[in-house]
């Protein structure tokens, strides 16, 4: 499937790419107010004049230097993201603490109910849930899900 791609902005002169099955998908997610920034959360986007490519599978072309720069994140807003990512997990998973591997395993075995969780587990275990076929991802901000989120 080709896949449409829009270089788009938000108020705040954020600049990114959107990639959307047809421009009908875009118009569709942006009356629902589904689209946001990936920098700064903002749901004011709009796509910025230019011409649109399709995402065939073959190399994509390279953003011009001066787009890079603009979309380049500055330390506070990478810290905020992290902080908002973090939020979006906290909100969206179960801590298990340190029995993460045991309920990773009774999920994978349909011994517990399917859901998101996090928790704590050596590098060792981790590894063994991998060569279990138990995707396992390492949050290198843990730490901001042990409290409250500033």
């Amino acid at each position: 499937m080709a896949l449409k791609v829009f270089n788009l902005h938000c108020d705040s002169g954020h600049a990114f790419e959107g990639w959307f099955g047809s421009a009908a998908d875009f118009d569709s997610q942006h009356a629902r107010g589904q689209l946001t920034c990936p920098l700064c959360g903002s749901h004011q986007v709009s796509k910025a004049l230019s011409a649109p490519y399709v995402a065939t599978g073959a190399v994509a072309p390279k953003p011009a230097t001066q787009q890079q720069a603009a979309a380049m994140p500055t330390p506070a807003q990478m810290q905020a993201l992290f902080v908002r990512m973090a939020r979006e997990i906290a909100a969206n998973t179960e801590d298990v603490g340190e029995r993460f591997a045991e309920e990773a395993r009774r999920i994978h075995y349909k011994e517990a109910e399917g859901r998101g969780i996090r928790g704590v587990t050596s590098k060792e275990e981790a590894a063994a849930l991998e060569e279990e076929g138990i995707n396992v991802l390492p949050l290198p901000f843990a730490d901001l899900l042990k409290g409250p989120l500033q």
